[in-house]
């Protein structure tokens, strides 16, 4: 059994005064275990009987009496069953197991002897005496000599013995009492369970230490016998592949090679590229002893050939060799902002690491992660980095590994057996500092050959990655130098111990300046070199380039929106070759039909009036952001909430605690008490193709609901999210940016957040902050109060009976008061909240 800790307070707990025990306990035995005072052990439950000692235990004082089994097959042991002596103890802590069972942790407090056992309902009780050592006072110098010869002997058992731990030994020789000493190196010992319970036993101290010399003398001598037969089976290994080696230079010298001439200078050539190559020491042995191995071998059989490769792979790597990095910052920052627009908190984070290597020479690799959409230039950017920084590029696509032996190779002993592709990938670089791409580090999947992204656990971590293994190169190779950078989509599919080696940088999707200033500043230049066109052939105005990316492409990052001004220049160089002509073609937004055909997307805009039932919801999407349309119509019926749009099981949930709110503010909101009853409510979210989810529509839901029951219209130039608890307090949300963005997309003036997001205010553009009117909420009543229109409506046809006709009239029975808002300089007409 091993020991789990030794209680620091062994005095306290020895200097107890025995009325703070009682007469009886709950009975638990034990098999083939023996608990001694002061000592901590775990064991496992199982036994209804003695799991409800365990649970009468943890109701009461957390005691119980445990005693060992004289023989564990026993499954329902009686009193003769069990031994006379057991130990007291204290429950620190239990743990149920699924399978029923449960997992205990005690430790012992005084030796015990059992005087009687009696069933008390559903588990059995032990009337017990306390058990105290005792020595004769003129023995006690007899007893110091035994303590002194079992401590002498207990150290020569660790010599030969690992596994007592240390502190364990630490603890034996500054403990001064000797009925603990015997208990801590009893625990230690792989006596039998019977040896151990004789010492349990024992309460003359003399005798148990004699014992205790005896037990420790044979597991002496046992380890000694060990100890001697390993090294006999070491020695005996030793001879044996002696015996091999000779053999083999016998077929060898026998053996009729023909001409070796060639042979001979290819082993020279790589004997003097060994001694060039700046090896470490451990990676040279290797070399010597393989190349020594490839002397002795016909130069066609097969394992010669598998050796030679092997020795090529060793001399190609990069072990020392490193490039000079640039430490100029200003040089590495027109470089960054020459590359890439925008993007400002990576240009920050790599402006960074260059001033750090200009102070630290000695600074480890950096791991970062790129987290964005599609096409927003995270593998650019990496090789970006490394033009910034002087060193070679390297990129490895990860998408659809499934096999770890891509990460960490084949062993030699499989036939066309290579490095993994780090490895690989060092070899390409010729410098072991490169920047290191990890492509699609979130399309790793796994199979029976293992997981890919568990290999990658070692590559990644910077206490470890200094001796990476690989199963083909078998040495440790020092990847710390290496500055890796990862990128994915999204981090969902990545594992967490994984997610935590790495630096996330996120990056959102640009905005339609940016992209308008990408468009200009790189990808139109691009494609007109590709195309064979210069500026003179064509121009692609601003507001082009605005419609394009409007009605034409619908992403977060410019992938689309090179696409389609490729298609563009195809269209012109193709009417330029037609006509020969050389006149410049103007792209204008008006005729952008002509070369692109009919608009592929309906850009998102705002309603075009104030409208009852009505709302505008902000949604994240893979493409960055969009706003949508939360439509709720009243009809007679029975009271069914019909749901439509393709929702999700989140998105409904949410529909029902905004129709729950309703309900319980509708007397405070002047709606009818039981619109519930006689009406069907209708909640449909437009473009019913396109599946919806998430919580963040949760306010959206709560007003276009209030607004069709009170018959009060919702501002046209609002948008809003959040989400909604039935008590109308409104939560924070993610994707805030990317959200914000498409209302500024659509025009929309005034946006609705809740209070927490305020810390994600600094990631939205200056230009939008400016544009847009941001009100910061904490409960549904501020929602209504900036949503809910101030203009009047007209009386229709849909309007019910039991209705005002106007608005005034709802203000009147609502308790409705008009006055001016800090956040707009029109009146509103505040509900009364």
């Amino acid at each position: 059994m091993k020991i789990l800790g030794i209680p620091k307070k062994n005095e306290k707990k020895e200097k107890e005064p025995i009325t703070s025990f009682k007469e009886s306990y709950p009975i638990i035995p034990l098999k083939n275990l023996v608990v001694f005072p002061t000592m901590t052990y775990p064991f496992m439950v199982g036994r209804k009987i003695s799991i409800n000692a365990v649970e009468v235990a943890m109701k009461t004082d957390k005691k119980v009496f445990l005693v060992m089994q004289k023989k564990s097959e026993i499954e329902h042991p009686k009193q003769a069953d069990l031994h006379k002596v057991g130990t007291i103890c204290e429950i620190l802590q239990i743990l149920k197991i699924p399978d029923g069972t449960i997992k205990v942790l005690v430790e012992g407090l005084k030796r015990a002897k059992v005087k009687d056992i009696f069933k008390e309902e559903e588990y059995y009780k032990s009337n017990v005496e306390i058990l105290d050592p005792s020595v004769e006072q003129d023995k006690k110098l007899e007893l110091e000599g035994q303590v002194r010869h079992v401590k002498q002997l207990f150290e020569d058992y660790v010599k030969y013995n690992k596994r007592v731990p240390p502190e364990s030994m630490i603890t034996i020789m500054s403990t001064d009492d000797p009925g603990t000493i015997s208990d801590l190196i009893i625990s230690q010992l792989s006596s039998k369970p019977d040896d151990k319970q004789k010492i349990l036993e024992q309460m003359d101290l003399i005798k148990r230490f004699k014992d205790l010399a005896i037990f420790i003398s044979n597991e002496i001598e046992i380890s000694k016998v060990e100890k001697e037969v390993q090294e006999k089976v070491r020695k005996q290994l030793e001879k044996t592949q002696k015996e091999y080696y000779l053999q083999e230079q016998m077929k060898v010298i026998k053996k009729e090679l023909g001409d070796k001439g060639d042979y001979l200078d290819e082993i020279e050539e790589l004997k003097e590229k060994i001694k060039k190559a700046k090896l470490p020491k451990e990676t040279l042995e290797k070399c010597e002893k393989e190349l020594s191995r490839l002397e002795k071998m016909p130069p066609l059989s097969a394992e010669s050939s598998v050796i030679r490769t092997y020795i090529d792979w060793l001399l190609d790597l990069p072990w020392s060799e490193k490039s000079t990095d640039k430490v100029d910052i200003k040089e590495s920052k027109r470089i960054l902002d020459e590359d890439h627009y925008g993007l400002k908190k990576i240009k920050e984070r790599i402006l960074e690491y260059i001033a750090v290597r200009k102070l630290a020479k000695k600074a480890k690799g950096q791991i970062l992660c790129f987290v964005g959409p599609p096409g927003v230039g995270k593998t650019s950017l990496a090789r970006s980095i490394a033009r910034s920084l002087g060193r070679n590029f390297v990129r490895i696509s990860l998408g659809g590994v499934r096999d770890e032996a891509e990460i960490r190779g084949h062993r030699r002993t499989y036939v066309g057996a290579l490095p993994g592709r780090i490895v690989q990938g060092m070899k390409k670089a010729k410098y072991k500092n490169p920047v290191f791409l990890l492509d699609e580090v979130d399309k790793m999947s796994t199979d029976f050959r293992g997981d890919p992204s568990a290999a990658l656990l070692e590559v990644l971590d910077p206490e470890q990655n200094n001796s990476f293994s690989d199963h083909y190169i078998e040495l440790p190779y020092d990847l710390s130098d290496v500055f890796f950078i990862t990128t994915a989509n999204t981090i969902d599919p990545i594992p967490r111990a994984l997610l935590d080696r790495m630096e996330l940088i996120s990056i959102p999707g640009y905005t339609e300046d940016e992209k308008v200033h990408i468009a200009e500043q790189f990808l139109v230049k691009k494609q007109l070199d590709e195309n064979g066109l210069t500026a003179d052939n064509m121009e692609l105005g601003h507001q082009s380039l605005y419609a394009i990316i409007r009605s034409y492409t619908r992403e977060a990052g410019v992938r689309e929106l090179e696409r389609t001004i490729a298609s563009i220049c195809r269209k012109v160089a193709r009417d330029i070759v037609e006509n020969e002509t050389k006149k410049c073609t103007i792209i204008k937004a008006v005729s952008l039909k002509k070369y692109l055909g009919p608009e592929k997307f309906r850009f998102g805009e705002a309603e075009k009036k104030d409208e009852i039932g009505v709302a505008t919801g902000l949604a994240w999407t893979e493409a960055g952001g969009d706003i949508i349309s939360v439509e709720v119509s009243i009809v007679p019926g029975s009271g069914k909430l019909i749901l439509t749009g393709k929702l999700g099981e989140v998105f409904q949930e949410s529909a029902q605690a905004a129709l729950s709110f309703a309900r319980s503010r509708a007397k405070q909101y002047n709606l009818p008490l039981e619109f519930y009853k006689k009406n069907d409510i209708h909640i449909h979210v437009p473009e019913g193709a396109v599946p919806k989810d998430g919580p963040s529509a949760g306010i959206t839901l709560a007003s276009a609901l209030i607004s069709a029951l009170s018959r009060i219209p919702i501002r046209k130039d609002v948008a809003m999210t959040g989400e909604i608890t039935l008590r109308g307090k409104v939560l924070p949300i993610g994707g805030v940016k990317e959200k914000v963005l498409s209302a500024h997309r659509a025009d929309i003036n005034n946006v609705i957040l809740p209070v927490e997001n305020k810390k994600d205010f600094e990631d939205i553009p200056q230009q939008v902050q400016s544009r847009i009117k941001f009100h910061f909420v904490e409960t549904m009543d501020e929602v209504l109060k900036i949503c809910l229109s101030h203009k009047k409506t007209k009386r229709t046809a849909s309007n019910r009976p039991d209705e005002p006709s106007s608005r005034a009239q709802v203000h009147k029975k609502a308790g409705m008061a008009r006055k001016d808002t800090a956040d707009y300089k029109s009146d509103e007409i505040q509900p009364s909240l």
